[in-house]
C-alpha cells in the first residue's frame, strides 16, 4: 500500500513537470524561432524486496526474496527539438530567418554587467536611433568587426549574412552552428548560451532576407498532450485519495479495539 502511495505520488509530481514544459510550448507557439521542449522521462531502478524477521519463522533468521518492484518513472530530461520552424514573408528588409542549422550570435549585458554572446533562431531585428542593429528585445546583433552599425540607406542582406547599404558592404552578421546542439541551455528570452562541452563548426545553411521562422510548435498535439496529462493527474490524485481513505480504516477502525 505504501509502495502504491509512493508511485502515485511520484506519477503526480511527473504529471505536473511535463505540463509545464506542455504549457510552455503553448504558450510560445508565435514566438519567431522557438523550439519546442520534449520531456524524457526514466523509470526508477527496481528494488529487491525481502522478507525479514518474519514472526512465522521465530526460530530462524529468514530473509527470503519476494521481488522486484518498480517505483514508477520520472523525468529524467527536457529535451529541445531544433527542429526548422516555417517560414514567413514579411515586409522588413531586417527581417532574416537562417535556412538550415545555425544561430544568430546576439551581445548580451548580464546581471555583473558584463557583457556575453548568446544564440538565437530570433531574426526580428530592428534598429535603435543611432543604427545600431538589435533584436526585438534590444540586444545588439553580433557581427564579425562586433556591435553592427548600419548608414542610412537601402539594407539588403546576402546567403551569407553580409550586410549592404547603399551597395556598399557594411559588415556580416555572425552565424554560429554546433555540432552537439544538445549542449545548448535556455536561458530565456528565446537565447540559449552555451556550455564547454558544445563544439562550434562551420555554418553551412543560408540566411533569407525578408523571412522571419516560425515556432516548431504544433498547438493542436500540444494541446492534446495536456488533456492526456490532465487525466493522468486526476487519476493519480484518485489514487492517492483512495490509499489515505485506506490507511484511515485501517488506523481508525481496524485497528480499534473492540
Amino acid at each position: 500500500m505504501v509502495r502504491g502511495l509512493y508511485t502515485s505520488a511520484v506519477g503526480m509530481m511527473t504529471q505536473m513537470q511535463k505540463m509545464d514544459v506542455v504549457s510552455n510550448n503553448i504558450a510560445n507557439s508565435d514566438t519567431v524561432g522557438f523550439k519546442k521542449d520534449t520531456v524524457v522521462v526514466r523509470s526508477f531502478s527496481e528494488e529487491l524486496s525481502k522478507r525479514l524477521d518474519d514472526p512465522k519463522y521465530r526460530l530462524i533468521k529468514f530473509n527470503q526474496g519476494i521481488g522486484n518492484m518498480s517505483l514508477g518513472v520520472f523525468v529524467d530530461e527536457v529535451y529541445t527539438d531544433f527542429s526548422t520552424g516555417s517560414f514567413e514573408e514579411t515586409n522588413g528588409s531586417l527581417d532574416c530567418a537562417i535556412s538550415g542549422e545555425g544561430f544568430f550570435a546576439i551581445n548580451v549585458t548580464n546581471r555583473n554587467g558584463d557583457t556575453v554572446e548568446r544564440y538565437t533562431r530570433d531574426g526580428s531585428f530592428t534598429l535603435d536611433s543611432e543604427n545600431n542593429l538589435r533584436t526585438s528585445d534590444g540586444n545588439y546583433v553580433v557581427g564579425e568587426g562586433g556591435n553592427i552599425n548600419i548608414p542610412n540607406g537601402v539594407i539588403s542582406i546576402d546567403a551569407k549574412g553580409n550586410i549592404f547599404s547603399n551597395n556598399e558592404f557594411v559588415d556580416r552578421i555572425k552565424i554560429v552552428d554546433f555540432s552537439n546542439k544538445e549542449s545548448l541551455r535556455k536561458v530565456g528570452d528565446n537565447l540559449y548560451e552555451t556550455i564547454d562541452e558544445s563544439q562550434e563548426q562551420d555554418f553551412t545553411g543560408s540566411v533569407i532576407q525578408n523571412r522571419l521562422e516560425g515556432s516548431n510548435v504544433n498547438s493542436v498535439q500540444e494541446m492534446v498532450k495536456m488533456i492526456s496529462l490532465a487525466r493522468n493527474y486526476e487519476a493519480n490524485q484518485k489514487m492517492i485519495q483512495t490509499h489515505d481513505s485506506t490507511l484511515n480504516r485501517a488506523v481508525n477502525d481496524i485497528g480499534r479495539k473492540q
